[in-house]
């Protein structure tokens, strides 16, 4: 008998909603009216938490370990207050995929016992609750990665990253959602449904670890776990006022990932942390994994280990107003000047960074996501017979109509390495330490509209690790309106068209708060992250209503 795909999809759906802690949901006439924009203030009006848990969920990962070390808090009672948050988040914002309430419990008090009984710690992750993309696997859980016909596939080991995390004394306690193909900058499958923007839920939370940016926007988690080949941790954290980290390719582990096209060297996707609260919290969690030396058992992996560098203003940031091809919008503009005044003024070394041939860049990596022409993809989604999401096609569009041959992708991966060599390159003799940039040409994608992100992509295709981070800005369209120079803005071309277009209309955009990115070195991701945190720290000094 053939099965159609809605009722395989369905089965997906089920463990989600078998798997919610039924206790902690409140009724549908208790919830903000679906045309309520932002719900990142109802944690505190819905009633679900009390004071000391809205407290714990307001915390950052750093201080709940230092917390839970000096026995103030129990690892119990930290994830049942972030279990609380998750729930009511997932209502909102459709944001998970299955909870593990019952094994997280258990997990935190068998830690409460270990620290009782030794007044020691279990790691330096003790008893932090993350969240965790749905294709990374978890044992004896299913791994459907956004695609129907994966509903059944149940994994038998977990993800080594996961291992690393777990050993370091991390929970985990909900999976969260991705989109179909894992190639979107919106967050929709046909399984779960969509995910919403904690700030304004007629915005996209960002993809393809859409869930994540929701889990942190909504502080359902104070870290999670997501995946980035061309933006896909960083246009999240931004999208939602999250820190996320893309590190060098090949620094964190891999194994045990789910994805369609297993094997793609071409351009590798990397593994990272999300944080709801700072940049400290993405070291936490760098270090944690790093120190345990995963390339001893992912043995591709570079043997680096990580290393505490100390932050410092001696550096020079070249600030990158536009990539070359694609105009930010004004609300984007306004974070970079505001940032480059407090830079300035703090004796930072500030230049303008001329992008280097970011469309050609585009070009190589465009083509270079799919050398078999997205055949695998469409193999898994002719498998179910579900109906590819029209960003699935819009992304798939991308690739060549027949696969690359091997002499036209060794052509395309020698381009690759050359301008990456020739980035770096530049950056040498400019004399720049890091660039800071736009995440995103909007302050967030409009559901359905996220049709451009080379402004993280660049940073996959040259490989340099980078950082994003809220500015403190959010759109305000009594503010962010076009100037005389915007009204005479005539695009480059019919792409920077579509996305300058996409502003007309400011109100769009109410609320949604703006990320900016730094990028820094291959391999210097401790540096990466030091200089973020020396930035983030100067522009949000004694920062005013801008």
């Amino acid at each position: 008998m053939t099965i159609n795909w809605q009722t395989q999809a369905q089965k997906g759906k089920d463990i989600l909603n078998n798997s919610i802690p039924k206790q902690w949901l409140l009724p549908i006439d208790r919830l903000p009216p679906v045309s309520q924009k932002s719900v990142v203030d109802f944690p505190r009006q819905s009633g679900l938490l009390n004071e000391r848990e809205l407290g714990i969920t307001d915390m950052s990962a750093t201080g709940l370990v230092t917390e839970m070390g000096n026995g103030k808090l129990s690892a119990e009672e930290v994830v049942i207050a972030f279990l609380k948050r998750a729930v009511l988040g997932h209502q909102l914002l459709n944001f998970a995929t299955e909870f593990m309430a019952d094994e997280a419990i258990a997990r935190a008090k068998e830690h409460d016992e270990y620290y009782k009984r030794t007044g020691k710690l279990v790691g330096p992750l003790h008893g932090v609750p993350i969240s965790v993309k749905e294709h990374i696997a978890m044992k004896n859980r299913t791994c459907n990665t956004g695609y129907v016909a994966w509903v059944d596939k149940v994994t038998t080991e977990d993800a080594l990253l996961l291992e690393l995390l777990s050993k370091a004394g991390a929970i985990f306690h909900v999976r969260t959602n991705q989109p179909q193909s894992l190639m979107h900058l919106c967050c929709s499958n046909n399984i779960t449904g969509t995910t919403l923007n904690p700030f304004n839920r007629t915005l996209s939370p960002g993809g393809s670890s859409g869930g994540e940016g929701a889990s942190m926007g909504f502080r359902c988690a104070p870290l999670g776990i997501g995946t980035d080949i061309g933006g896909s941790i960083r246009c999240p954290a931004a999208f939602c006022r999250a820190y996320g980290f893309r590190p060098s390719t090949l620094r964190n582990p891999g194994t045990g990932i789910k994805v369609a096209a297993s094997g793609q060297e071409t351009i590798r996707g990397v593994v990272g942390p999300l944080a709801s609260c700072s940049i400290e919290d993405l070291e936490l969690f760098q270090k944690a994994v790093l120190d345990q030396e995963p390339w001893d058992i992912e043995t591709s992996l570079m043997p680096l280990s990580w290393k505490t560098v100390s932050p410092t203003r001696d550096m020079t940031v070249a600030i990158m107003w536009d990539d070359g091809w694609v105009r930010p919008h004004p609300p984007i503009t306004r974070a970079l000047r505001y940032a480059k005044e407090k830079l300035v003024a703090a004796g930072v070394k500030v230049v303008d960074w001329e992008p280097y041939k970011h469309q050609h860049g585009w070009e190589v990596i465009s083509a270079l996501y799919y050398p078999d022409a997205g055949g695998k993809q469409r193999e898994v989604l002719a498998e179910s017979g579900e109906p590819a999401r029209p960003l699935t096609d819009w992304a798939l569009s991308y690739s060549r109509s027949t696969p690359l041959s091997h002499h036209e992708t060794w052509a395309l991966q020698e381009q690759r390495d050359i301008y990456r060599d020739e980035y770096h390159a530049l950056l040498n003799r400019r004399g720049v330490d890091f660039i800071l940039c736009p995440t995103y040409p909007a302050a967030a994608a409009v559901m359905g509209e996220s049709q451009y992100w080379n402004y993280t992509a660049i940073w996959n295709v040259v490989d340099l690790p980078s950082v994003v981070f809220p500015s403190g800005i959010t759109v305000d369209p009594k503010v962010d309106v076009f100037t005389e120079e915007d009204r005479e803005y005539v695009p480059r071309d019919e792409v920077d068209e579509r996305e300058w277009r996409k502003y007309q209309d400011p109100e769009r955009y109410e609320g949604a708060p703006i990320g900016l990115q730094i990028a820094g070195r291959r391999f210097k991701d401790e540096e990466t992250l030091a200089a973020a945190r020396v930035v983030e720290e100067i522009i949000k000094e004694k920062q005013s209503k801008i």
